[in-house]
């Protein structure tokens, strides 16, 4: 009998940042899809939670740590089983503070989770994939990569993902690990409305700046992801999918006096 279009039955998918949001979004779908999912996360007590939700397994790391990632790919391996799947989810944000501003270590700090940890995990996991030649890595960039955005730290990480994303799918290609970015659009995380609640976005702007006059769920981020993980996508690699309610298409539509309304 064949599987259901999409399936993830039986294989072993890590998801760093998995705990919450995005990341949250992904493990939850995956386990949905029959996928053996490694809820990967700093917070090691909420990464607990959602692997029990889930079925998985819960796994404590930081990004930021050379060794921590390494030791987490040869502990997946060693008691999960081989990797064939790998979300790098963990990220943070910024608020948009004038670079004068901007403390030097947040900004160290934004670039060593969101560039550096997308690094270190997605080399950590290709060695053991290049060895079976095969495998399916989806980093997360956003949408402000490809814009001008007073997030002079959060931005410039997102636009060396998708970068970064283009460079690995054509290095590892010819080894059979294909290696794809989404680009969310304005997505309703626990960290987006963090922002909001202290001030930093304007939710009206933010949905009134998209095609579809809306934000973006987690969820329909987990289903690009998990399109893209799946066989159906084998010969997509090397991509950055915008999952935007169309921000891209709407955003110059702005000095026209933004999208037209339309009845219902």
């Amino acid at each position: 009998m064949s599987k259901a279009v999409g399936s993830l039955e039986g294989r072993v998918a890590v998801v760093t940042g998995g705990a919450s949001g995005i990341g949250g979004a992904c493990v939850r779908l995956m386990a949905a899809r029959g996928a053996r999912v490694v809820v990967a996360d700093l917070n090691a007590e909420a990464a607990a939670k959602m692997a029990a939700e889930v079925g998985g397994v819960a796994m404590g790391v930081d990004v930021r740590d050379a060794d921590a990632v390494q030791a987490l790919a040869v502990r997946v391996e060693r008691e999960v089983g081989p990797t064939d799947i790998v979300v790098t989810s963990a990220g943070i944000v910024q608020p948009p503070l004038p670079p004068e501003d901007l403390p030097l270590e947040l900004y160290d700090n934004v670039v060593a989770v969101n560039l550096r940890g997308t690094y270190l995990t997605a080399r950590a996991f290709a060695a053991y994939m290049l060895k079976r030649r095969s495998g399916a890595i989806v980093t997360i960039s956003s949408v402000t990569a490809e814009r001008s955005t007073p997030l002079h730290a959060y931005a410039p990480t997102k636009a060396a993902v998708t970068n970064l994303t283009m460079g690995l799918a054509s290095e590892w290609g010819r080894a059979g690990i294909r290696v794809n970015t989404v680009e969310p659009g304005y997505t309703r995380t626990p960290a987006l409305q963090d922002q909001i609640d202290r001030g930093y976005r304007d939710p009206t702007l933010l949905e009134e700046n998209s095609a579809l006059g809306r934000m973006v769920e987690p969820e329909e981020i987990a289903r690009a992801v998990g399109f893209l993980v799946s066989d159906e996508a084998s010969a997509i690699t090397g991509i950055a999918l915008p999952v935007d309610a169309g921000y891209f298409c709407a955003g110059s539509w702005h000095p026209y006096g933004g999208v037209r309304k339309r009845g219902t």
